[in-house]
């Protein structure tokens, strides 16, 4: 089998999902770390791997892959021989191809930027992402009321893609306490075999 190689930033969530990925399919892979600080991500050699100067990029032998999402469809279709993550059926892979779109809309435009102002210091309407934010996890703890997962009645890719953000939500001061489904259905991911975390940081985590 190829070496996987995963070009990643510890603290970006569009990373870790890849990564966590990975180790819950139990694929070992080389962990490149790539600088944002020095805009690693926008000069040439990375940009030979993804011209959109964004992380992640997955090479796998012979393939390059960026965008997370896309890189979840992939590692799902070529090493998942069950079917879980990435369903055969028209019904469940629509409503996972639902949930990576909620991970691409309002969980990038919601938790995550949240996040990135404080993390980061992203110059966004900081109290607007919160709202948003509480939107969303109002309408995803309904969702959970009475189930386990987010597409079908097993984990799948798109559990892995809406996690990470909204485990670190607090990070960008948006609070979980409120929403105990949302909160239960982290735990249950948290203990699937293989969970890794993503590295934490101190910001906001009291919200």
């Amino acid at each position: 089998m190829s070496t996987i190689k995963l070009y990643r930033h510890a603290l970006s969530g569009h990373s870790h999902r890849v990564q966590l990925f990975l180790s819950v399919l139990g694929l070992s892979a080389d962990i490149i770390d790539i600088d944002l600080g020095s805009g690693e991500h926008k000069k040439a050699p990375f940009l030979q791997k993804n011209r959109f100067g964004q992380l992640p990029v997955l090479e796998d032998g012979d393939t390059t892959l960026s965008d997370s999402n896309a890189i979840l469809v992939y590692l799902a279709a070529k090493y998942d021989t069950e079917h879980q993550w990435l369903p055969e059926s028209a019904v469940a892979a629509s409503e996972v191809q639902r949930f990576l779109s909620v991970a691409a809309s309002k969980v990038a435009y919601g938790p995550a930027s949240a996040r990135l102002v404080n993390v980061f210091g992203a110059g966004l309407d900081h109290e607007a992402l919160i709202s948003e934010s509480h939107t969303l996890l109002l309408a995803l703890d309904a969702h959970l009321q009475g189930r386990d997962w987010l597409a079908t009645d097993k984990a799948t890719i798109a559990d892995i893609a809406n996690y990470t953000y909204i485990a670190h939500a607090p990070e960008g001061g948006v609070s979980l306490e409120n929403y105990s489904n949302v909160r239960a259905w982290l735990q249950r991911i948290e203990q699937l075999p293989g969970f890794v975390p993503m590295q934490a940081t101190a910001v906001g985590l009291a919200a």
